[in-house]
């Protein structure tokens, strides 16, 4: 679901784009998987779309960036761009004392992989990651700002505030949905960094970039795909999209699974 939040930008940034939106309901969530596994269904899912005749892969999810983009970019056939470079960069960018902190799920903070950006980005900046398990839940649940989630939010902070941060990447896709959240408890002297802006930016810089970019002047389209249930994506993808979402396919696993043989 939290990849909707990145699909939303780019929908605003390029309307002249056509879009498929693939969500795998039936194996979330990503973040406490192992890496491996992570990796290979962001394989299958990757061959998947490049046999529906996609010409560009956005993953817009921080767990599987972490552990597959690399893989994906040496076996897809088409520019695979991911949403994690942006954020480490805008974060490098935005500091003032170069404490920079990491809210992510399990599998992100794991990869190490905004630790490796931020040190080639100023090998000065020191990085604190926390791993939050029990935000992704809290924010699809029926009380995304419901007390539980404040309390966990601040519980996960404090680490971060303990180390003296200024700014704090928002490592996953689900939550900028709950930004005003972060920033009653962080306050207005810590900012913080979620890059879908900055990531959509870089897709239309590469469809630019390649020569494969559409008509400005045509309005684009967007179907939904998963493999979960489709009811339950419809119901809960309008909150992340925050636009009308009608029609959603299921895919089977197994077709997955098949793309990536």
């Amino acid at each position: 679901m939290g990849g909707l939040t990145v699909l939303h930008e780019c929908l605003v940034t390029m309307p002249h784009e056509d879009f498929v939106y693939l969500g795998d309901g039936a194996r979330l969530p990503y973040g406490p998987r192992p890496l491996d596994e992570i990796r290979r269904f962001s394989l299958e899912i990757a061959g998947y779309l490049e046999a529906q005749g996609v010409k560009l892969i956005l993953v817009a999810c921080n767990a599987a960036t972490s552990a597959a983009l690399p893989e994906l970019q040496e076996r897809i056939a088409v520019p695979v761009v991911g949403v994690i470079t942006p954020e480490a960069h805008a974060a490098v960018q935005t500091t003032r004392n170069r404490q920079i902190g990491l809210m992510a799920t399990e599998a992100t903070v794991a990869a190490g992989r905004y630790a490796d950006l931020v040190r080639t980005l100023d090998a000065g900046a020191r990085l604190v990651p926390v791993a939050c398990p029990r935000l992704v839940p809290l924010i699809e649940g029926d009380e995304p700002f419901g007390a539980e989630t404040t309390q966990a939010v601040r519980e996960y902070a404090q680490p971060l505030k303990d180390a003296g941060i200024d700014t704090v990447i928002l490592g996953c896709t689900h939550y900028p949905l709950i930004r005003p959240i972060f920033q009653r408890v962080f306050g207005r002297d810590v900012a913080l960094v979620f890059s879908a802006e900055e990531t959509a930016r870089e897709v239309a810089e590469t469809l630019a970039r390649k020569g494969i970019e559409n008509d400005a002047v045509r309005e684009g389209s967007y179907r939904f795909l998963t493999t979960g249930d489709t009811g339950r994506f419809r119901e809960l993808g309008a909150r992340f999209l925050q636009l009308p979402l009608e029609g959603v396919e299921h895919v089977e696993i197994s077709e997955l699974e098949a793309a990536a043989a």
